[in-house]
């Protein structure tokens, strides 16, 4: 009796791109740690969950300095995704893969040098409202108050506000509130698809969202240090 031969395995391989942010190696490494640092302090929550890559072109000659340039930012809560600039001989499988052929798009950033100004008098909260839909890779940043969003957020684009981020339309993408108020804030939505909501540091993914509040009008907000999730 002849054996019967069944098919193989089907294996599917796609090409897909996605959003990720660079950062440039342009000092050496403590004196980039120090600025980095004093950013970092004035955006908290900025890469929670984020894609980077970092160009070391001009920051590291040899294996060791790569390995410590990876495990500063690591011990700061950036996960690296790839590593432009460096030679081959200087990268091993325990590190994120060599990337080339990226390609620069324009991202909007926190704008930090108004903290290093004098101090001056209270102002009044700046309320950003956003007319139309926020598309894939747009970045839209406010932290001197709340976002509100009238139409959607698609998948790949992000939100990040001072206060509390209001959604009048499906959110289908990453949102971050409180990185200036912090624990007060809250994120408001029609129709939770989210692929990450944070508030003051506190996030969760797609994946740990409650299912039984997918695509339903959800609320949320941090209670016991811990994010949480309603409906509306």
């Amino acid at each position: 009796m002849s054996a019967v031969s069944r098919p193989g395995p089907s294996i599917r391989f796609r090409g897909r791109s996605f959003i990720a942010m660079t950062l440039v190696a342009d000092a050496p490494l403590e004196q980039w740690l120090a600025d980095f640092d004093v950013w970092l302090s004035r955006s908290p929550g900025f890469f929670i969950g984020r894609a980077v890559v970092l160009d070391l072109a001009g920051g590291a000659d040899s294996k060791a300095e790569v390995e410590h340039w990876i495990a500063a930012l690591a011990a700061r809560g950036v996960r690296l995704v790839g590593l432009e600039g460096v030679r081959a001989s200087m990268a091993d499988l325990t590190m994120p893969p060599l990337m080339r052929g990226g390609r620069d798009i324009d991202m909007a950033l926190p704008d930090t040098t108004a903290a290093a100004e004098p101090a001056r008098a209270p102002i009044e909260p700046v309320n950003l409202i956003v007319e139309q839909k926020v598309r894939s890779g747009q970045s839209i940043v406010c932290l001197e108050g709340d976002v509100t969003v009238v139409g959607s957020v698609a998948s790949g684009a992000e939100i990040i506000a001072g206060g509390s981020i209001h959604v009048y339309g499906a959110l289908c993408g990453r949102v971050i509130a409180g990185a200036t108020i912090g624990a007060k804030a809250r994120i408001f939505c029609q129709r939770m698809e989210a692929e990450l909501l944070a508030i003051d540091g506190a996030y969760k993914t797609a994946e740990h969202l409650d299912q039984a509040l997918w695509g339903k009008p959800v609320r949320a907000w941090i209670d016991d240090d811990a994010l949480r999730l309603a409906a509306l």
